[in-house]
C-alpha cells in the first residue's frame, strides 16, 4: 500500500507523516469538506484511492480534509510543499489565490487547481468539468415530475459555476414544462448538513416537490425523504442510498482518469501548465442511474438528450435564450462560447430574483 497519512485534526497541528518506502513522486490533496461527505469530497478521495491503485509504490500519496478556504488552505499547501509533494491538487474554488500564491514559492511543485481560472505561474494548471451538462439532464427529469411545478434549487456560492448550472437546469426544466418556476435559495456553504437540510426543507414548505443542489453533504436527500413526495438528484456522487426515491438519479464527478494522467505526467516529465473543462463525452460527468421511480418515457429522453451532449450534437446552451431582463443572448441555433460560460454572471430569462453579490 501506498499512502498511510490521513491528515486531520487542526491545521496548526498538521503532521504529515511520511511512508517507510521511497516513491518516485509524492502527490497531495487540499479537500474542502470531509472525505465521508457522500459528494463532492468523497468524489474526489476516490480519484486518490485509484491513484495509488493504478501506480503502487511508485507514488505516495497524502490528503488533508476539511480545510477552510483561505489562510488554512495555504499553510496547508505549504506544509505539504515543505514534506516533499512533487504534484499537489487543490479542490475547491476557494483555494484559486492561495495555490497561486504558495505555487510562486515553490517553482520546483506543480499545482492543479479544481474550478478556478487563474494560472499565475507555470507551474500551476486549473481543471473543472463541465456539470452544468448533468444539470440540463436533471432540468428535465424535473420539469417532467414535477406535480407542483415549484423546483426548489440550493446553491453554494453566486460563482459562475453554480449560475450555470441552475440555468442549464431551468432551461431543460422549461422546455419539458413550461409552467415550472424555480426557487433559489443560497446556502453560502459547500458542505454544512444542517444548513443544507433547512434549505431543503424551507424550498419544501414553499411548495417544491423537486430539489436540485449544488451543495456537497447528502442533508437534502434526508430531508426530502422524511418530507415524502419529493424528488431529489445526487450531487457530485451518486448518493444511491437515498434511491429509487427520492433520489432519482445523479450527477458524478469522475476525478480519477485525470488524476492518474496528470500524475503520470509528472512521473515522465511531460508536466505542462494547461487548463481543462470536459463533460459528459470526455466521462468527467456521469449521469447517475435514473431510478425506477422516473417514468420510461421521460428516461428515455433523459437519456437520449444526455447522449446528445455527450456527441457534441447538441449544447445545453442553444438559443434563442434571452438574459433575464429580456435583452437577446443567443439567437436561434447559436450556442454560447466557453468565454461567456465560464464568466457567467446573469440568469437566463424567467428565472426570478436577483444572483447576490
Amino acid at each position: 500500500m501506498t499512502i498511510k497519512s490521513i491528515l486531520t485534526g487542526a491545521v496548526t497541528a498538521v503532521g504529515l507523516a511520511s511512508a517507510a518506502f521511497a516513491a518516485d513522486v509524492k502527490v497531495g490533496f487540499v479537500y474542502v469538506g470531509p472525505v465521508g461527505d457522500g459528494g463532492w469530497t468523497y468524489e474526489h478521495e476516490q480519484g486518490r484511492l485509484a491513484v495509488e491503485k493504478h501506480f503502487g509504490d511508485k507514488v505516495e500519496t497524502i490528503f488533508q480534509e476539511s480545510v477552510p478556504e483561505g489562510a488554512d488552505s495555504e499553510r496547508v499547501m505549504t506544509q505539504m510543499a515543505l514534506s516533499g509533494a512533487n504534484l499537489i491538487f487543490t479542490t475547491s474554488f476557494g483555494y484559486m489565490d492561495p495555490t497561486n500564491n504558495v505555487a510562486a514559492k515553490f517553482p520546483n511543485v506543480k499545482f492543479e487547481h479544481a474550478t478556478g481560472y487563474k494560472r499565475m505561474h507555470p507551474n500551476v494548471s486549473t481543471y473543472s468539468a463541465r456539470f452544468y451538462e448533468g444539470r440540463a439532464v436533471q432540468g428535465h427529469i424535473a420539469g417532467k415530475m414535477t406535480k407542483t411545478n415549484k423546483i426548489g434549487y440550493i446553491g453554494s456560492f453566486p460563482i459562475p459555476e453554480v449560475i450555470r448550472g441552475i440555468n442549464a437546469a431551468f432551461i431543460h426544466a422549461k422546455k419539458a414544462n413550461p409552467d415550472v418556476e424555480f426557487n433559489i435559495v443560497w446556502a453560502y456553504t459547500w458542505f454544512d448538513p444542517a444548513k443544507e437540510a433547512d434549505a431543503a426543507t424551507a424550498l419544501i414548505e414553499q411548495g417544491a416537490d423537486v430539489i436540485l443542489q449544488h451543495t456537497d453533504s447528502t442533508a437534502p436527500q434526508a430531508a426530502a425523504e422524511k418530507a415524502g413526495n419529493v424528488i431529489t438528484f445526487g450531487q457530485a456522487s451518486d448518493m444511491p442510498e437515498y434511491g429509487p426515491m427520492p433520489r432519482v438519479s445523479s450527477i458524478i464527478d469522475d476525478w480519477a482518469p485525470y488524476y492518474i494522467a496528470r500524475t503520470q505526467a509528472v512521473l515522465d516529465g511531460s508536466w505542462a501548465s494547461m487548463d481543462t473543462w470536459d463533460g459528459i463525452g470526455p466521462g468527467m460527468v456521469k449521469i447517475g442511474e435514473i431510478s425506477n421511480a422516473v417514468p420510461a418515457d421521460v428516461k428515455a429522453d433523459a437519456l437520449a438528450l444526455r447522449d446528445s451532449i455527450a456527441s457534441g450534437t447538441y449544447s445545453p446552451f442553444t438559443g434563442p435564450l434571452n438574459k433575464q431582463d429580456g435583452s437577446a443572448w443567443l439567437a436561434a441555433g447559436e450556442t454560447a462560447d466557453d468565454g461567456t460560460l465560464a464568466g457567467m454572471s446573469f440568469y437566463v430569462e424567467g428565472l426570478t430574483g436577483d444572483i447576490p453579490n
